[in-house]
């Protein structure tokens, strides 16, 4: 009943726990862009059906991968995500009986550095990964994807597990490559940046992840991370606004 969806570039060390988490589904296709190392012959290992194409950007390379499904229902992931068995097991009896359902929705626990983050912006983080067959679309500027559908969603409870960043360097590299994607399509649109935007957005985010969305509770991994979205934030506006002034 089901088709998993996974696009990959060097993903070698998290494609199998991705495709293992759904070992149940009838179909499960990897759209990969180029790899590498060991990531194609993995997947196909796992039995996965491998397509290799270029790279037109997240949410075109999604929609391909949306489109090559033929099971009546799909399940979009990341290569650095997995469904927990709670998810799993509560997807496969939702798809028994749907109850008019067009999508289904998980909440997403990340992990930074090792650690589970249960609060703070990182949680619950709800997301739409699972559609009927035709009425989903991802949309939403490169590399903020968002999958949407036609039709109602149904929220379950069990989590998808994220493991976004291998170690400290690969979150800052990110952040750099981000923020830049991200400003760059703001520019696109025709957003400008005042100086009260790089000024006051990144202290008012830090104090909402970490106050008002209780991430202190996460303890200094709270902390680091609200003062890394701050960060993000920070540059993302820098950028934009010093564009204007170039």
């Amino acid at each position: 009943m089901l088709t998993l969806v996974v696009i990959t570039r060097d993903e070698a060390d998290r494609i199998a726990r991705c495709l293992s988490s759904v070992s149940w589904a009838t179909e499960r296709i990897v759209v990969d862009s180029g790899s590498t190392d060991e990531t194609v012959q993995i997947a196909r290992a796992a039995g996965a059906r491998v397509v290799q194409t270029g790279w037109p950007g997240h949410v075109a390379q999604k929609n391909i991968a949306l489109g090559l499904a033929t099971q009546p229902w799909v399940l979009s992931l990341d290569a650095d995500e997995a469904l927990s068995a709670a998810a799993s097991e509560e997807l496969l009896r939702a798809l028994r009986d749907p109850h008019g359902a067009d999508g289904f929705s998980f909440p997403r626990c990340s992990s930074w550095l090792g650690k589970p983050i249960r609060h703070g912006r990182w949680y619950p983080d709800r997301k739409l990964r699972v559609v009927r067959r035709g009425t989903g679309t991802w949309v939403g500027d490169d590399p903020h994807d968002q999958l949407t559908v036609q039709g109602r969603v149904t929220r379950l409870t069990g989590d998808i597990l994220h493991d976004p960043y291998r170690d400290f360097r690969e979150h800052l590299r990110t952040i750099d490559r981000y923020t830049r994607i991200h400003a760059e399509a703001m520019a696109r649109r025709g957003q400008r940046a005042h100086w009260w935007d790089v000024a006051l957005r990144p202290p008012l985010h830090f104090v909402n992840a970490y106050l008002l969305k209780r991430g202190f509770l996460d303890g200094p991994s709270g902390a680091a991370l609200a003062g890394l979205g701050a960060t993000h934030v920070a540059l993302k506006w820098s950028r934009l606004y010093f564009r204007r002034e170039s």
